[in-house]
This record gives structure tokens, sequence and C-alpha cells, in this order.
């Protein structure tokens, strides 16, 4: 059985994510998605918000999961018998980021690879930061995010509308 993982913060999970997702769920038998716990980072959702949103949205992709780690990824991935990462590419700053990231991974852990997705080109631009900064002013957000996630930016933020 092929198994990946697709790691990130996913603070909040975006349409571009769930395009990755849905992709890799395509082509791997089981897909777990990684939520790591990022201590560099302040995230606006907590670690279990994260799980539970992603695991919602997903909840009609059979073979995908999302699951919490910390650590190292290539520990979490060979703890997990997984061989793959999937990383989501949205333009060359990206790609040169993951690769470096893909190097050093293959350096630790040779028997895991990297799989590159390049994103729908209606994500390019996406990311959780834009979503985040939108949806703090008031913008609407729901072509960016699932409804879900929508919706819980809109409590998180304090917005009625």
């Amino acid at each position: 059985m092929s198994r990946a993982i697709y790691p990130g913060s996913f603070d909040p999970v975006t349409l571009g994510h769930l395009d990755i997702i849905k992709r890799s769920s395509e082509i791997f038998d089981e897909v777990i998605i990684g939520v790591l716990n990022n201590t560099s980072k302040s995230p606006l959702f907590s670690l279990e918000e994260r799980v539970n949103m992603l695991n919602e949205v997903v909840s009609d992709i059979p073979n995908v999961k999302a699951v919490s780690f910390d650590g190292l990824l290539v520990e979490f991935a060979k703890e997990n018998d997984i061989k793959v990462i999937v990383r989501g590419l949205r333009a060359v700053t990206d790609f040169e980021y993951e690769l470096q990231m893909a190097q050093s991974n293959r350096k630790i852990a040779p028997d895991i690879d990297t799989l590159f997705l390049t994103t729908n080109i209606e994500y390019a631009y996406l990311s959780s930061s834009i979503v985040k900064e939108f949806a703090s002013y008031g913008v609407d957000v729901n072509e960016l995010v699932p409804e879900l996630v929508a919706l819980e930016l809109k409590k998180k933020m304090g917005i009625d509308k």
C-alpha cells in the first residue's frame, strides 16, 4: 500500500491546500495530512482546531485523514511507514525553499522521497497568511477556503457577517 504525508501548519486550510490533498489522494492509497505543531509560529487556530477542520473538510475523501505531529517530519514519516512527502508549489520562491528541505530530508532519511505538485493556477497566489489578513479586515474569504473554514474564521475574528 502506498502512503504519503502532506505536511504543513494549515492555519487555516485553503482551497489551494485542498487541491493538493485531492490530487494526492488520487495518486496514493492513503494520504496523511500532517498538521505541524510549529513552535516558531503563533497560529490563529489551535492544533486541535486545525486537525478537526481538516478532517471535516476531507471527510468525503475516504483515503485521507489529518493528524498532528511535532518534531522532525522524516521521523514522523518513518514511525508511520510513509515513504513519500508531498509538497505543493505555488511559485519559484516556494521551489527554492522546498528543494532545500527535500534535499536535507533525503540526507537524513534516504528512503523517503519528496513529490512536488504544482498548485492549480487558480490558487497560485493563495496562502493562509493572505486568508487571515483578508478575514481580519472583514473581506469575504468564501472563494479562498472551504465553507466551514470561512465560518470558523468569522467566529475567531468576531465577525458577524
